[in-house]
């Protein structure tokens, strides 16, 4: 209770009505900053009202980097890695190698998805296609995309009509990827 009664004392010293009043706040704001580095390091809980004891955060972290390391190179005797980049992705690699004739407007491998822009053979404007391709997987099989096309039909410039593409079409394109993953695949093990 002294030191409480200490620091009503310095308040009433250090807030005067006759001194003004910015240099009020600034003082009462550094006794409340100075207060406010005393805090314990022992917290209430909320449900028991127990004390408890907070670790030193220092700790904590030296603790936590202990458990869960950050390793940047790998040990050569680890010859188990497996990387899942772009460019040891069968399927993904072979996506591009068969749509490298159409311009792409999306191509975003951690979504795993690649978007064409509308393409058209020749001269004629008039019919245009998009290819979507969904990747669900990494695997080398046919269920591991999903291969979506749609038609632009122009009659006139402003006059358009999208519809779904032909499913045999859709079938084409991804036997082409599936089979040109697979001749990826084969010489690369060819390499090894």
């Amino acid at each position: 209770m002294k030191f409480f009664n200490k620091i009503a004392e310095f308040l009433t010293l250090i807030i005067n009505p006759s001194k003004s009043m910015f240099k009020n706040l600034f003082l009462l704001s550094l006794l409340i900053i100075i207060l406010n580095s005393c805090i314990s390091n022992e917290k209430k809980d909320g449900i028991t009202g127990k004390q408890e004891k907070l670790e030193n955060p220092d700790v904590r972290a030296r603790e936590f980097a202990d458990k869960n390391p950050i390793t940047l190179f790998k040990d050569s005797k680890d010859k188990n890695t497996n990387f899942e980049f772009g460019t040891s992705n069968v399927l993904w690699r072979a996506s591009l190698k068969t749509l490298d004739f159409i311009p792409l407007a999306t191509v975003d491998y951690s979504g795993g998805i690649i978007i064409t822009d509308w393409y058209s053979e020749g001269k004629s404007n008039k019919e245009q296609i998009k290819i979507q391709i969904r990747f669900v997987s990494t695997d080398l099989r046919s269920e591991s995309i999903q291969v979506i096309s749609y038609k632009k039909i122009c009659e006139t410039n402003n006059e358009c009509t999208n519809i779904a593409g032909n499913e045999n079409f859709n079938r084409e394109i991804k036997d082409l990827i599936i089979n040109t993953a697979r001749q990826i695949k084969i010489e690369e093990n060819k390499k090894k």
